[in-house]
């Protein structure tokens, strides 16, 4: 992504993780359920908008789908630019809209038997 890129002076990330406690309750897995191609493609629009925002020279996400244990990453956003201003302000920018705009169902695993917990206001997906 950034390797042998000497137009840029300043690379931002950020890297979500799994909790283990949330909500009020112990976590021991996290589900995370998506539309295969549909959110695909509202990322990609997410990461043009930003790109056309800020003066970025690239951007990159990567969002992880399936189940995670407590520690694990979930996404990854990075903005490569010159400054350091513009990709702290890109890779904002893009976390605030993957959380806010990309349909992505999360569901918590409670730990002791306690159940599972949807989290978010999207809609649940339709079940299996």
């Amino acid at each position: 992504f950034a390797q042998g890129r000497g137009d840029a002076g300043a690379l931002a990330s950020f890297i979500g993780t799994v909790r283990d406690s949330a909500h009020g309750g112990d976590v021991s897995a996290l589900d995370l359920e998506a539309y295969p191609g549909f959110t695909e493609k509202q990322i990609a629009q997410i990461e043009a908008d930003a790109r056309a925002r800020f003066d970025v020279i690239d951007t990159l996400v990567i969002h992880r789908y399936g189940r995670m244990a407590p520690g694990e990453a979930i996404v990854l956003v990075a903005a490569l630019s010159k400054h350091r201003r513009e990709a702290l302000q890109a890779v904002d920018y893009l976390m605030d809209r993957l959380k806010h705009e990309v349909p992505i169902w999360k569901r918590e695993q409670l730990r002791d038997g306690a159940g599972v917990r949807w989290i978010g206001d999207l809609p649940r997906p339709p079940a299996d």
